[in-house]
Order: structure tokens, then C-alpha cells, then sequence
């Protein structure tokens, strides 16, 4: 399955994500930013790959969630690429019949088979850069 999105940028380190369906994503590292800078965004697509995930699978063993958050702490690297070294995801969660041990069970299914940016966050991945230069815009003499 491939998945794509254009990124377009928007000056200083504002940029502007646009995918295939249509959706926007903002990120911006500018001085006085308006959106998420790269790795927090990376930390959100893992929460919510895996929130996806649990409250799914704690509504199928008919234990729905009816307060759900999760809190994510990224470690990174002092010297660059200064990538995450360790993340800590801390799933809160509370609702009827909702035991620690079903929510854990449904936090570890997540995390071990089901949530892809964690599988994508454990593996090696090959990433192919391609460059395309634009044309100059081609100037014409006034008529």
C-alpha cells in the first residue's frame, strides 16, 4: 500500500503538509511557531497509532474507554541526527469493568502487532532521496 503527502513550504521553517485525502498538517519550527515541530509530530502519530489501537480493542472485549489520554516523553540524542533514543508512552485510562491488566494487554497488542509507526520506529527503514530541480520561471518582455 502506498501512501503519499506533499510538503509545501511556507517560509522560515513553516511548513505545510498536505495528504493524498486532502488533510492538512502544519509544522513549523519558526521563532514564534503556529504548529508542531517535527518530532513532536512524530510523537503524535505514535500516540495516536496506538490510541486507534486500544480503544478498539478494549471496545471488542465490550470494556469501552470513557476517559482516554496518552502522555509520550522523547529522549533524544545529543549529537545530530539528534534522533529519539527512548520513548516513554504512558496510556491513562479509565471506564466500567476496565482493569489495568485488560488495558495493559490492549497497550502491549498495540505496541507489539497492530500500531505501524511503532513497527516503523523499531525497524530499519530505506529511505530513497530523489532530487528535481524546478525551471526558472522564464521572463518575458513587456509587449
Amino acid at each position: 500500500m502506498l501512501k503519499k503527502m506533499t510538503v509545501h513550504h511556507l517560509g522560515e521553517q513553516r511548513y505545510v503538509g498536505l495528504s493524498e485525502s486532502g488533510h492538512q498538517l502544519l509544522i513549523d519550527a519558526s521563532p514564534v511557531s503556529i504548529g508542531v515541530r517535527p518530532m513532536e509530530a512524530l510523537l503524535g502519530a505514535l500516540a495516536t497509532c496506538t490510541a486507534f489501537d486500544v480503544v478498539d480493542i478494549m471496545k471488542k472485549r465490550r470494556t469501552p474507554l470513557a476517559h482516554y489520554r496518552i502522555e509520550l516523553e522523547g529522549e533524544r540524542a545529543e549529537e545530530h541526527p539528534k534522533r529519539y533514543t527512548r520513548i516513554t508512552v504512558r496510556h491513562i485510562a479509565g471506564g466500567e469493568g476496565v482493569t489495568r491488566e485488560n488495558l495493559e494487554k490492549a497497550a502491549r497488542l498495540s505496541h507489539d502487532k497492530y500500531c505501524s509507526v511503532a513497527a516503523s520506529l523499531n525497524s530499519e527503514i530505506q529511505v530513497e532521496v530523489l532530487l528535481e530541480a524546478l525551471k526558472p520561471l522564464e521572463v518575458r518582455a513587456a509587449d
